[in-house]
């Protein structure tokens, strides 16, 4: 018996002690899939062309770590070293760019499974499901920092095409892979300064998103989401896809509302909102990223706003929420697949602890309004042996403690990220 399995049986016991069943908590936590986002390997830069598109529209990688993924290939063999150190069931997400080809004469507008069929292929080999965003940003047709909701029909036309296009992609990989696929549409349109006709601006902005919806596929397949901000880098005084502006547009249409724990005031916090869009029937993606001061999207860690979102993503489900999970952070300051590695087991790391949290003695102290004896009881909870329970999982899951997957990471970093450059 393995020193993790040792642990592992005084802990199962001692949460058996307070109602707690480790092994469910286990079972319950793995199927929950979680989004590995393939932007943090290539930096949001994509793959179109030799000499990347500049970053525009509110996205900005921070740091120059040698050995970005310059390829379609080389971002699924990053890929590839980091989900093996990630425990769980996971899906891959792709922004509309990150594309395995380029076809003669196709932009963006006119994509097709074609200039993703490698990444279906290796999706396939790797039984995991594929997301896609439409990738608004970084292009020649986002003009004076307005897709959707420019004023010239024809951009408008253009950007409305990728959207279409990217939610026939997504269709394809649900159809072949067998998993829901999630395609966010998420438009970088703002104002450095304040405009003088918001409405406008909204007003073309839900005509396109009217017609990006317009064209059907198989919503047991994809699963359309809107993705609002509060503002981005040169947009701070207006963007046109607020979060009032999408909260009203997904509840009228029936869409995935998405919040991305960056995109709203500092004090402000999207665990708070799980409970209140399920408790009306609202359906949610998730980002998880970690904002420092504002949406500077920083490697997730197991702090405090991690952990009460994923308890509150564990009570959701458990209530019949439909809620998607999906990392969205990009740092090109570290060892970018350490930064998938990192991220994605702490978020799974919430996922457990919050599992083993629901203790019966704390729900009892709420339903009876003695708050003295509810506050007392979560705090003791915090010191129930979860981290057994975390190590025992990797174990049996073949990843590694959090200490052991130091070693691959820095074997890959050598052998393969250092050849590049």
């Amino acid at each position: 018996m393995s020193i993790a399995e040792k642990n592992y049986a005084i802990a199962k016991e001692i949460y058996a002690s307070h109602g707690i069943d480790t092994d469910a908590a286990i079972k319950e936590i793995d199927t929950i899939p979680i989004g590995v986002h393939a932007w943090q390997g290539d930096d949001v830069k994509g793959f179109e062309n030799a000499t990347a598109h500049a970053l525009t529209g509110g996205c900005q990688v921070t740091g120059n770590h040698p050995g970005v993924a310059r390829s379609a290939d080389e971002l699924r063999a990053d890929l590839d070293c980091a989900l093996k150190l990630i425990p769980g069931t996971v899906k891959v997400g792709l922004q509309g760019h990150e594309v395995d080809k380029m076809l003669p004469g196709v932009d963006r507008d006119a994509f097709t499974i074609e200039n993703f069929s490698s990444w279906l292929d290796w999706a396939k080999e790797k039984k995991i499901g594929m997301d896609l965003a439409p990738a608004f940003y970084s292009h020649p047709k986002l003009d004076h920092g307005l897709s959707v909701s420019h004023p010239d029909p024809a951009i408008r036309e253009f950007w409305i095409n990728h959207g279409r296009a990217c939610r026939r992609i997504s269709e394809v990989f649900a159809r072949e892979l067998g998993v829901v696929s999630v395609c966010n549409q998420w438009f970088p349109d703002g104002f450095k300064d304040a405009p003088v006709d918001r409405q406008a601006f909204r007003e073309r902005l839900r005509e396109s998103l009217d017609t990006i919806f317009a064209e059907k596929v198989d919503n047991n397949l994809v699963r359309d989401a809107v993705e609002p901000k509060l503002f981005g880098i040169g947009v701070e005084s207006c963007t046109v896809g607020s979060h009032d502006f999408y909260m009203a547009y997904s509840s009228k249409n029936d869409l995935l509302i998405c919040l991305d724990s960056g995109h709203f005031h500092p004090t402000e916090v999207i665990s708070d909102k799980i409970s209140a869009i399920a408790a009306n029937g609202g359906k949610m993606l998730l980002h998880v990223s970690r904002g420092v001061r504002w949406d500077s999207d920083h490697i997730v860690l197991l702090d405090d706003n991690l952990l009460n979102i994923a308890s509150e993503t564990v009570l959701a489900l458990r209530r019949g929420a439909e809620l998607h999970l999906m990392l969205d952070y990009f740092d090109g300051s570290v060892n970018r697949v350490a930064a998938w590695a990192i991220g994605s087991r702490a978020l799974r790391k919430g996922l457990l602890i919050g599992a083993l949290s629901a203790v019966p003695a704390v729900y009892d102290a709420e339903k009876e309004l003695d708050f003295s004896a509810r506050l007392l009881r979560q705090e003791a909870v915090r010191s129930l042996p979860w981290q057994a329970v975390w190590n025992y999982y990797c174990e049996s899951k073949g990843c590694g403690d959090d200490f052991q997957i130091e070693a691959p990471l820095n074997a890959y970093e050598k052998t393969i990220i250092a050849a590049r450059g």
